[in-house]
């Protein structure tokens, strides 16, 4: 498996991992896959977030094949500026349990401390995603709040834990 920053190229196989992703989980994600498809030009679309310089996603491939993603959005405001955000991680189903996502996540955090300005990274989860949570508990994130009813679909409301890594 090797892990890597995603760039232009990968824009097309990005966009299909996202989308199975809202379509398999749409109650852990903002976004929903109804709202994504209506989306004009998806490939472009990918193609500006992954070469955006307010974020950098990263994909882990096991030969040649995306198989999971994440996110880490830098934040621009001057009183701000300390913080980043994981956000969009995602890792196919048949891959979990193998620690993937973990790497995923340490890479991201690897490259915020390198960065030197940052020193906290926020992320937000679906409360009831249990193994979710213990992944980053793992990883020293610690809850500090809750959302009530942050998302909802199809009805049915989700809370979200509030979790911070003090870098």
């Amino acid at each position: 498996m090797i892990i890597t920053i995603l760039g232009k190229q990968d824009a097309s196989a990005y966009w299909e991992l996202r989308l199975q992703a809202l379509q398999l989980h749409p109650e852990a994600f903002g976004t929903s896959y109804e709202q994504a498809i209506q989306t004009e030009n998806p490939i472009k679309q990918s193609e500006d977030r992954l070469t955006s310089d307010h974020s950098i996603t990263f994909g882990a491939f096991v030969n040649e094949k995306l198989i999971g993603i994440i996110t880490i959005l830098f934040t621009t405001a001057d009183k701000m500026k300390h913080k980043a955000e994981l956000v969009g991680m995602y890792v196919e189903k048949e891959y979990r349990h193998q620690g993937i996502g973990k790497q995923l996540i340490l890479k991201a955090i690897q490259t915020a401390r390198r960065k030197g300005s940052i020193e906290q990274i926020n992320l937000t989860v679906v409360s009831s995603n249990v193994s979710a949570v213990h992944l980053y508990k793992s990883i020293g994130f610690e809850v500090y709040g809750v959302e009530k009813s942050a998302l909802k679909f199809n009805g049915k409301y989700f809370d979200e834990d509030l979790m911070v890594i003090f870098l």
